[in-house]
Formats: C-alpha cells, sequence, structure tokens
C-alpha cells in the first residue's frame, strides 16, 4: 500500500452551506443539487435516502419551512444538519482536526495489519451522512461526518464511534484491504 488519502470536498461545501444558513442566508437549490449530485455522496444513497431527500431537508432548513417525513434518515439527516448550523464554533471544531489530517504516518500500522494489500491507494471519505457511520465502497471509506466527536475540554481529542480518530482510520483501512 502506497498512499491513504483524505477526501472533505463535500463537507467543505457543507461548511459554507451550514455558515450561510446560520447566518440567516438562502442557499440556492443548485448549489443543493451540485452537492447532492456529488460522486461521493452517490455512493451513501440507498431506497430511502438519495439525493432528492437530500436537498428538500437543506431546502427546507435553508428557507426556514417545517420539515416532517416518515423517513427516518431524513429525520436524522435533517436534524444533523439543524445542529451544525446551531453551532457553528463547535462545527469548526469538528472540521479543524480533518482538515489537516495527514493519514500516510498510519501506514506502518495498516501494513502490520494487512499482509496483501487489495488496493495501492486507500480513499478516506468525510461525507455528511444520515444513521450510518460507516460504508465501504471499493477503495474508500465513506465515514458520516456528524459521527465525529470532538471533546470539548481536551484539545485535539477526536474520536469516532468511542475510538480515537486515527485508531478508527486504521481499523477501516485494514476493513477495506482484506474485503473480499
Amino acid at each position: 500500500m502506497k498512499r491513504i488519502r483524505i477526501k472533505l470536498d463535500t463537507v467543505e461545501s457543507m461548511l459554507f452551506y451550514w455558515q450561510a444558513t446560520s447566518e440567516k442566508e438562502k442557499v440556492g437549490e443548485m448549489y443543493l443539487n451540485d452537492i447532492a449530485n456529488h460522486e461521493d455522496m452517490k455512493k451513501i444513497y440507498d431506497g430511502e435516502f438519495n439525493g432528492e431527500s437530500f436537498r428538500k431537508v437543506l431546502s427546507a432548513i435553508s428557507n426556514r419551512e417545517p420539515f416532517k417525513s416518515d423517513i427516518k434518515k431524513e429525520r436524522v439527516f435533517w436534524n444533523s444538519n439543524m445542529w451544525m448550523t446551531e453551532d457553528m464554533e463547535f462545527t469548526r471544531m469538528m472540521v479543524a482536526p480533518i482538515k489537516v489530517l495527514n493519514a500516510d504516518h498510519l501506514l506502518p500500522k495498516v501494513e502490520d495489519a494487512v499482509k496483501n494489500p487489495k488496493y495501492e491507494e486507500v480513499e478516506v471519505v468525510f461525507v455528511p451522512g444520515h444513521e450510518f457511520e460507516y460504508k465501504i465502497h471499493e477503495n474508500q471509506v465513506l465515514i458520516n461526518f456528524f459521527k465525529v466527536q470532538v471533546d470539548l475540554y481536551e484539545e485535539g481529542k477526536i474520536e469516532i464511534g468511542g475510538i480515537p480518530l486515527e485508531d478508527y482510520l486504521v481499523e477501516k483501512i485494514v476493513e477495506v484491504q482484506n474485503q473480499s
């Protein structure tokens, strides 16, 4: 294995959305559709949650409209995005450590755990998700950004699922390399 690549494209786009929405600015449907149609976002869609779900939820938040849905994944997505817009300082605390994350130093740990890697490069893709914690798609680990946990009292402490971020990444990258 040669490289671990961190991708934040959709989170970066969402950061603009969360900031603008928190400042009561309207975010256009075209912008929401662009994010909804991003290749990385398409990988988290299923029969219950799709690009239209994504757009519908974010449009309701941006337009300050009430949102009701019988689909739990849409409600979870709505709740997570509302949370981001209500406390931008906390949102920035979540984004900051993954923005500067360089995972290449994790390669030796992955190599110790995987003798015959399937891929030379694994991408760790942070996306705004709904109920899932992570998904594997070929050589990618798609991580639900909303599952990132920062500690308000211990600077630099970041976890996902109660596991320190770097250990979590090693675990999931090993899973990608060992999938059949």
